[in-house]
């Protein structure tokens, strides 16, 4: 929609082919309906967010950069605000005010959209594209083609990964999809059983043997299979391929504002108010309730022992538990769980500075269907709106070239 909109302003004879009832269906549910659509951070700042070949993006984010996309959104109409870490979102906290500036400002370049249109598949001639090949049969013949799919997430969006197969049977290479920002499966028994129960402010730390993966801090919700949040969505997305190696282990500190050493002094003042009392009875104060069971289940200290009778060991070894709450990393959850997609068409197969195909001219791919993604933060939206204002700048310029031939 973005890419129609400034391609049609441009000038060009713009056709928006939408297979399902409605444009924007995926953007509607994006940031759970509020649509997180960039982040404010510097542009400089948005390269590290991105997980997969960030150094392909340089043109995109340079050209549109996430300072245009948010004067786009206010110029024409919508009111933005920025949040924690940079997401900005409508003031309205409303998705369905971006597709409606989206399809007002299409409606107004003179862009044509043809809901219910399925594409089979992209038709190309002599290294040229020539259109597309509709399912109902009828071919529909353009002299460029935007492919602008999305991935594999989200399915009933109508993301079904055609993107990566128009390229596969053009001879492309596709980068196998994986699902991303998407929950962690988990080993332990203990973790179902605090299901429901989130964490603010925790610290994340994710091993692969001795080395460490990932390190973050934030907020984490436990579930009946695993653990998901915004901490985790981001997780996800640096250590998806590790988790093909094998498991990988990951520990929570639970009292990150805190030093071993301040933690131990903290409990110590605790145990020296309830000297008779039973372990189990004087813990409570430093966790949620859920979580008391299972952490007297790993402290190894009987639950019924009188504080008195607690060993510095133990103690320590308790402080220990409390800063690397271990659990096991067994995979990702799937496609229809994942709010994005890894993997997806070759960035060596995309001219970088045009997101023009190599091999075929005036075929362009731009956003999730190609293999970037970026961590949560409004990241990936960005690489969605970026890349198609360069491919719509880009069949500006092959159509002044076509003419000054």
């Amino acid at each position: 929609m973005f890419c129609a909109v400034h391609a049609a302003r441009n000038g060009h004879e713009v056709h928006v082919l939408e297979k399902n009832e409605k444009c924007g269906k995926k953007l509607y549910i994006t940031g759970k309906g509020r649509c997180n659509l960039t982040n404010a951070c510097s542009t400089e700042e948005l390269f590290p967010a991105v997980v997969s070949n960030p150094k392909f993006l340089y043109s995109a984010f340079y050209t549109c950069t996430n300072r245009d996309v948010m004067d786009f959104f206010e110029d024409a109409g919508v009111s933005l605000k920025t949040e924690r870490g940079g997401r900005v979102f409508p003031v309205s906290d409303h998705s369905s005010d971006i597709i409606r500036v989206l399809e007002r400002e299409m409606k107004k370049a003179g862009v044509q959209v043809f809901l219910h249109t399925e594409v089979e598949r992209i038709l190309t001639e002599n290294g040229f594209v020539q259109g597309v090949l509709l399912k109902n049969g009828q071919k529909c013949f353009y002299d460029a083609v935007i492919v602008a799919t999305g991935g594999c997430s989200y399915q009933t969006t109508g993301s079904t990964g055609d993107g990566l197969r128009f390229a596969a049977e053009l001879g492309m290479k596709v980068t196998e999809p994986r699902p991303s920002l998407v929950p962690l499966l988990t080993a332990e028994e203990y973790i179902p059983c605090l299901q429901g129960l989130s964490l603010k402010n925790v610290g994340l730390s994710i091993y692969q043997g001795k080395k460490k993966l990932y390190e973050d801090f934030g907020e984490l919700l436990f579930t009946h299979f695993g653990v998901t949040g915004p901490m985790i969505l981001s997780a996800s997305a640096r250590i998806g391929k590790k988790l093909e190696k094998g498991f990988l282990n990951a520990y929570l500190d639970l009292k990150p504002a805190l030093t071993e050493e301040q933690l131990d002094a903290r409990i110590l003042r605790e145990f020296e108010e309830a000297k008779n009392k039973q372990f189990k009875n004087v813990i409570g104060v430093l966790f949620p309730a859920s979580l008391t069971p299972v952490m007297l289940e790993l402290g190894g200290i009987s639950p019924d022992k009188r504080i008195h009778d607690i060993s510095r060991e133990e103690r320590l070894a308790f402080v220990r538990l409390i800063k690397a709450f271990p659990f096991t990393i067994t995979g990702t959850g799937e496609f229809k769980e994942a709010i994005i997609t890894s993997g997806g068409v070759s960035v060596k197969e995309i001219c970088p500075g045009t997101m023009e195909a190599r091999k075929i001219k005036n075929l362009y791919f731009i956003g999730e269907v190609l293999d970037v993604d970026a961590v949560t933060g409004g990241y990936n939206l960005q690489i969605a709106w970026s890349t198609a204002y360069l491919a719509a700048s880009a069949i500006e310029e092959n159509t002044k070239n076509l003419k000054e031939k």
